[in-house]
């Protein structure tokens, strides 16, 4: 499954999609974004897809969004930038960024619309609207202050603080920081512990999980995973499951 610029290899239930534009370092302009939304499109139908690892072709990530051909309308040309990574944030499939190097810009934005974030240690998370002279698009000062907190938010914004995989890390950007020849790895061995369980129950325990932010106590979170529990336990796979492992237990 390969587009001009995207690359997608599908194993083990896994799709990996790279940004493949390495002479504009993975850039977000209309064309890519346009590919990225037709290709979630095609992996949500796509029954052998279970989860999702975005990356960038090196040495890059995503060098943010090329502004220089937004079209006759800005407001209809960044709304169509914004779309490639919302499409992302939107997906019902579990997802990943393996942040493989810079992320500037929109490309920041790229990696918070994914699930979980793992980079590697040559990874660099550069917001640089204000040093661009642009305000913040995307919903980016939410994503980042949801993340890291206010001042977690001002540093890297308003201050422009670079954070590096390892302090990114720190700061709870990223889940977890490895070496740079480990990243594709550990972000696919972790994909596919989403992959490997049954597709609707993953699919609606991730919207469970982003649904508890509007979820104002305990009590209501209660009733909340009541139904989709019922809901599950009548599924044929949580039937099968149980049984083998009943078996296993069994046979001591």
């Amino acid at each position: 499954m390969t587009s001009s610029l995207l690359r997608t290899h599908i194993e083990d239930g896994v799709a990996v999609v790279t940004l493949s534009d390495p002479e504009r370092r993975n850039a977000l302009n209309l064309d890519m974004c346009g590919e990225i939304v037709a290709l979630f499109d095609r992996l949500e139908a796509d029954g052998e897809v279970g989860a999702v690892v975005l990356t960038g072709e090196p040495p890059a990530f995503c060098a943010g969004a090329d502004l220089s051909r937004l079209g006759s309308s800005q407001r209809d040309g960044l709304e169509l930038i914004y779309e490639g990574f919302l499409r992302v944030a939107r997906s019902p499939l579990p997802t990943i960024a393996a942040v493989n190097g810079a992320a500037v810009g929109a490309g920041v934005n790229m990696a918070l619309a994914c699930d979980v974030r793992i980079a590697g240690s040559r990874a660099r998370f550069d917001t640089r609207f204000v040093q661009l002279g642009l305000h913040p698009g995307g919903g980016h000062t939410w994503l980042m202050r949801r993340l890291v907190g206010e001042q977690g938010a001002m540093a890297t914004v308003v201050f422009g603080e670079v954070l590096d995989g390892h302090e990114a890390e720190r700061v709870g950007l990223v889940w977890r920081c490895v070496e740079d020849d480990e990243l594709l790895a550990c972000a696919t061995e972790l994909a596919a512990r989403a992959a490997s369980g049954p597709r609707e129950l993953v699919r609606r325990v991730k919207a469970s999980v982003q649904a508890m932010s509007l979820v104002e106590s305990h009590d209501d979170a209660v009733q909340a995973e009541l139904e989709q529990q019922i809901w599950s336990l009548g599924q044929p796979e949580f039937v099968e499951r149980l049984a083998a492992l009943q078996k296993k237990i069994s046979k001591g």
